[in-house]
């Protein structure tokens, strides 16, 4: 697979832009940051998520704080509903949406949080290697459950233990809430307006209804099926 590259571009009614390219690596899918030497609130120590499995001896920072430092700082002055045309440019298409600075930092933490190599979020790093711009919760938890399914196929051709019924997704995504619960903390050390942790939120929200639709059987999708 060649380098998957997405740009998310920020234009403001008063002609102000923001620009964030994410490039993912095509051996391991993961984004590094171009960015030197981290703040003090990435450090591994600063905030650390009660699931964190990387060792303090080996790692000096959390990599998704370290990857999403620049984006913090860029963002940490602008309202989280300030109105702009946010785009996503991808080698396979450019999608254009006139929304809020929060809904597109949603979708740009959510592929750095899921490709910064932290154990806890590689569960989501399919999805974000074939991401989708502005998914709807529907969509998103659509995707989440499918990869989830086709992670369970290809470790059962290995001959692993497979969990087609999808007894520890909810394991997972407890993780998943623990991390994004981690991050929010580091971020409102930092950030002076609400953009980038409401961002946050939205997406522990959609882990949150995730493990809902799971205790629930995925009632909402069965129709689909029938």
């Amino acid at each position: 697979m060649t380098e998957i590259t997405f740009n998310y571009c920020f234009d403001f009614p008063d002609n102000r832009k923001k620009r964030f390219l994410i490039q993912l690596d095509p051996v391991t899918f993961e984004y590094k940051s171009s960015s030197n030497t981290p703040p003090d609130w990435a450090l591994l120590d600063v905030a650390r998520c009660q699931c964190c499995q990387l060792e303090l001896s080996k790692h000096d920072y959390c990599p998704i704080a370290a990857n999403i430092a620049e984006l913090v700082i860029a963002f940490k002055d602008i309202p989280s509903q300030k109105s702009c045309l946010v785009s996503c440019i991808s080698a396979a298409r450019t999608c254009s949406k006139d929304s809020t600075v929060q809904d597109g930092l949603a979708s740009i933490m959510g592929i750095l949080m899921a490709t910064s190599g932290c154990p806890s979020m590689s569960i989501l790093k399919p999805m974000a290697c074939f991401h989708l711009p502005f998914a709807t919760v529907e969509e998103s938890l659509f995707r989440s459950v499918s990869a989830y399914l086709l992670r369970q196929y290809f470790s059962h051709k290995k001959g692993e233990n497979s969990d087609f019924i999808m007894h520890r997704i909810k394991d997972y995504y407890a993780e998943v809430q623990q991390v994004n619960e981690g991050i929010l903390k580091r971020i409102s050390m930092t950030s002076e307006m609400d953009a980038d942790k409401n961002a946050i939120i939205t997406l522990n929200s959609l882990a949150q209804i995730l493990v809902k639709e799971v205790d629930e059987d995925l009632d909402s999708f069965k129709q689909l099926f029938l």
